[in-house]
């Protein structure tokens, strides 16, 4: 098992399908396999062993795929760092999951580099399609790979083996890495294919982070799962995104609430006609924006409720059974429950109470923080410190 195989079984099926479009690029599913095991191989000559730490600090460009998934090709865990942090920030993540690697884009790499500890000896700044940064190295920008045959060779990782670690706040208020495993990505990549009913044909547009778990999980690796077409926009922008709605005929669309506020405000029905989908995660979504939504465009938002250390799928307001307001049931393979804050025990339908989450999207636990693990993870139930009701 390896999370890779969301890119390296399309790669198969449908090679010179289009996984990526990015500006005038568009990047099939032969070249992004391609170009992330000749990036995978860079990273294993370099020293980069299965377990090891890379670090990874790229914005929404092509590069973030190429050399995400070459690390989890070699068995690497990947660090995700968020372009909005300062020096320090990342000093401190770097030095918390003691990563071996930083992979960067040339400006961002020359802001931290002084900051990076001295463990992390291997530095690579990269271009937005993942190629090497020419002012850096006598290198070719575009990567070689020297047997095609590699490209469908990877780490066979245990599906407890960690795959990711995602710096959250959690409930405390400080930095802690959330670590998935191979089996936490793979269960959630399957369930938003399944709730979401993702197929080959859809062109979804990626606008959120991509070092964000929402962004990786029910975006990257699930569009790419299924043989779809991301198109990725390196930030939201409002005039840019019906744009490209429009100009790539989008048929799912996944947003935080603040973006579909903005374009119920800005969007015609003309704008979304191509829009058979409509997804929100990340924070509540207002019911009256859901509810103006459907009037306007005669389309659901289906509301999905999840934190980093879920994966983060962990319930969905169905197809099936739609209730507006509601972040819905649990999805596949996955146990919900509120409990009484102070004794633990099950609340009564309607009671108010903490909600715990049970299944195989909750994470491992917090990188090398064993105390917050066991406050978080009691008796297999992750308590997510949300207040919520039956």
């Amino acid at each position: 098992m390896n999370v890779c195989q969301s890119l390296t079984t399309p790669a198969k099926l449908y090679p010179e399908s289009t996984a990526i479009v990015f500006a005038e690029h568009r990047l099939t599913y032969r070249w992004l396999n391609e170009q992330s095991t000749a990036a995978a191989q860079i990273l294993s000559n370099q020293g980069v062993q299965p377990g090891d730490r890379v670090a990874l600090m790229l914005p929404n460009t092509p590069s973030f795929a190429v050399w995400y998934y070459a690390a989890l090709r070699i068995g690497a865990i990947v660090a995700s760092v968020s372009t909005r942090l300062a020096a320090a920030e990342v000093q401190f993540v770097a030095t918390d999951c003691q990563a071996i690697a930083f992979i960067a884009d040339a400006a961002a790499l020359n802001t931290v580099e002084a900051e990076l500890p001295a463990a992390t000896k291997i530095r690579i700044a990269v271009n937005e399609l993942g190629g090497l940064d020419k002012p850096r190295t006598p290198k070719d920008q575009s990567l070689k790979l020297d047997d095609p045959a590699t490209a469908n060779r990877w780490h066979d990782a245990a599906p407890d083996d960690a795959a990711l670690i995602l710096y959250t706040s959690g409930t405390t208020g400080f930095p802690k890495g959330a670590t998935l495993s191979h089996a936490n990505v793979r269960s959630n990549v399957h369930a938003f294919n399944h709730l979401c009913n993702m197929r080959s044909h859809d062109r979804v547009l990626l606008a959120v982070p991509l070092f964000h778990c929402f962004g990786q999980n029910a975006l990257l690796n699930s569009v790419l799962n299924v043989g779809g077409t991301i198109v990725l926009q390196q930030r939201f922008d409002l005039s840019e995104t019906i744009d490209l709605i429009k100009q790539y005929q989008i048929t799912q669309l996944y947003c935080v609430p603040m973006m579909f506020g903005l374009m119920l405000d800005s969007c015609t029905v003309e704008d979304l006609a191509s829009v058979s989908y409509c997804f929100s995660a990340a924070a509540t979504l207002p019911v009256q924006t859901g509810r103006t939504w459907q009037l306007k465009f005669g389309l659901p938002i289906h509301e999905g409720y999840g934190l980093t250390e879920t994966s983060p799928f962990a319930t969905y307001n169905h197809r099936d059974k739609f209730v507006p307001g509601s972040i819905g049931m649990a999805i596949d393979s996955v146990e919900v429950r509120v409990v009484d804050t102070e004794t633990g025990s099950v609340c009564s339908p309607g009671e108010l109470g903490e909600i715990t989450v049970r299944g195989p999207n909750v994470m491992l636990g917090y990188w090398n923080r064993p105390e917050d693990t066991a406050a978080a993870i009691r008796d297999g139930w992750f308590h997510s410190g949300d207040i919520g009701r039956m």
